[in-house]
């Protein structure tokens, strides 16, 4: 850049120069040339006049020595000149051999009186002169003088001129230098700084002292970088706050670019599949529902939706697509599978409730009737009756009170009084309960016992467990005539179980044991007069306490169910 600065300057410095020296050597070299023979011709005619006075005046004196004074003393060459045009005398030539001058402008004004004057080159010498002659009595005087002094005076003139301008060519030089390498840093720093504005530095500042149009430049420049960085600044800050919105977002969010390729997906997005920003689509996502609501929204330029069913294993998604203004579409997936689970167990809720209703209602009704109908005048039959349609009145109690606590455990409304218990306090409760109950049923009720850590529960709650779990092998494992009620401290909490030694559960129906309504054996459990809520009861309750409850089964081997509550906070504990 420097060189090429210098180069610059110094062919427009050269440039100037010449245009000066060449307007120097032809305007001011003529005009000056011009004055120079205006003045000798005056000199020279003023000292012809004093020549003619000196021929005049000096009659006795030999013309040849006038000629020779009046020449050394005018330095120019003199000449007497009779009136028919015979050189008498000449300082630079034989009079003699002179050819006649009769004919010489300079001679022919000066015999009319007139002092003459041209310039032409001599005959005699063979260069050129400036003639000048006055008339005199009989004839005429002529000095000469030669115009090789006036063209040496010009040389002397041009030869100073050229050593002027070479030295102004060097001053040029060194000017162009010294401008070259300021304008040259100058340039460079203003480059320097458009390179890291143009690399993505928008905090670069430049700073220009002067006032030139250079520093009017990176005055320019230094303001376009401060509104570009308040600018960008301003976009990314929107562009953060656009992004931590969409990030916040439950609903997963994908932008599609105008080929259909990934341009940007949300946290939700990623959590759902994990995506590559620039993979094509249908490589990411192969749901062709999806595929044709995307591929319609960018060519038709409308909102389209879909249901996707395929995106992941057991879930459905419904997505909205719209497009963009510059091409592509952005996509908004709702998942629906939690809303369909939570409708689905509405709708099974509602089923199975009215399904446990009817019978008993049904039962009710009929008997009833029966006895409006006339049974009534019986005793034994009309007692029998009432006794039926007690037993359907309490058993639709129980269920009502069992769907009431199960709701309010699953609501949360159920408060618990949580406090630290010992394991062994909880089982003693627990076989208290149930000791005539099984002492009439002939079953053995035994305690097991190792757990050494207390627990944080709620007795009764706990105790509304066991009441469950316990009730449950009474009705289904009798026939083993013995159940063990035990707890054992584990990894995460006290492991607390009932165990029967009846026929078992079949494995299929041990994933769905805890479910509202769920039946090993659905005429069994209406002869037992089981609602179907106990167990679904006791997963809630243990689950609110932060515990676990689970089941183990083999056939002819009886069951275990066993739940875990989480041991008691240490300074609970201690307290």
């Amino acid at each position: 850049m420097r060189q090429r600065i210098f180069f610059k300057l110094f062919g427009a410095f050269l440039l100037v120069i010449a245009a000066g020296t060449l307007s120097l050597d032809l305007a001011v070299r003529s005009a000056w040339e011009n004055s120079l023979r205006q003045e000798i011709q005056t000199s020279l005619e003023q000292k012809t006049a004093l020549f003619a006075s000196a021929v005049v005046h000096q009659g006795g004196q030999p013309m040849q020595e006038i000629a020779r004074q009046v020449a050394a003393a005018a330095n120019a060459r003199a000449t007497i000149i009779d009136a028919g045009g015979r050189v008498l005398a000449d300082t630079d030539a034989n009079p003699a051999e002179m050819e006649n001058h009769a004919t010489r402008p300079e001679f022919i004004a000066a015999l009319h009186g007139a002092m003459g004057n041209n310039t032409r080159v001599s005959h005699t010498v063979g260069i050129p002169f400036l003639y000048v002659a006055a008339p005199i009595p009989g004839g005429a005087v002529r000095l000469a003088y030669p115009l090789s002094a006036i063209r040496e005076m010009t040389h002397r003139v041009r030869v100073f001129l050229f050593w002027g301008s070479l030295l102004a060519v060097l001053v040029a030089a060194a000017l162009a230098v010294a401008v070259a390498q300021t304008i040259s840093r100058r340039l460079q720093r203003i480059v320097a700084f458009a390179d890291r504005i143009a690399a993505g530095d928008l905090s670069a500042r430049i700073a220009e002292p002067s006032h030139d149009e250079i520093a009017q430049v990176a005055i320019a420049l230094d303001r376009t970088a401060r509104t570009l960085e308040q600018s960008f600044a301003a976009v990314e800050m929107g562009r953060q706050q656009l992004e931590t919105l969409l990030d916040s977002m439950q609903e997963a969010v994908l932008a599609v670019s105008a080929e259909q390729r990934v341009q940007w997906a949300n946290g939700s997005m990623n959590r759902l599949l994990k995506l590559n920003v620039g993979a094509p689509l249908v490589e990411v996502l192969r749901d062709p529902d999806f595929l044709a609501a995307c591929e319609g929204a960018i060519s038709a330029q409308e909102v389209r939706s879909a249901r996707l069913t395929t995106l992941l294993p057991g879930r459905t998604f419904n997505a909205t697509v719209a497009p963009m203004p510059g091409g592509g579409a952005v996509a908004v997936l709702h998942d629906l599978t939690q809303v369909e689970r939570v409708e689905k167990t509405r709708r099974d809720f509602i089923a199975n409730v009215s399904h446990e209703l009817r019978t008993p209602l049904t039962s009710i009704q009929g008997f009833a009737e029966t006895l409006l109908e006339g049974a009534a005048s019986d005793p034994g039959s009309a007692r029998e009756f009432l006794e039926i349609i007690r037993k359907n009145a309490a058993r639709m109690s129980r269920l009502t009170e069992d769907l009431l606590i199960l709701a309010r455990v699953e609501s949360g409304e159920q408060k618990f009084e949580m406090k630290s218990i010992a394991a062994g306090e909880l089982l003693r409760d627990a076989a208290q309960s149930f000791r005539e109950k099984a002492a009439a049923a002939g079953i053995d009720l035994s305690l097991e016992n190792s757990a050494t850590l207390p627990v944080a529960a709620d007795p009764y709650a706990v105790h509304q467990v066991f009441a469950n779990l316990v009730d449950n092998a009474f009705k289904y494992a009798a026939s083993g005539r013995r159940i063990v009620i035990g707890a054992a401290d584990g990894k995460d909490g006290v492991e607390f179980y009932v165990r029967d030694f009846g026929p078992g559960i079949r494995s299929e129906h041990l994933p769905r044991l805890f479910e509202r309504f769920y039946r090993v054996d659905k005429a069994r459990s209406v002869e037992a007069g089981g609602t179907g809520l106990g167990l679904a009861i006791a997963k809630h309750i243990v689950r609110a306490h932060g515990g676990s409850i689970a089941v183990q089964s083999e056939i002819n081997h009886g069951s275990r169910f066993s739940f875990v509550l989480p041991y008691a906070p240490a300074e609970v504990a201690a307290s």
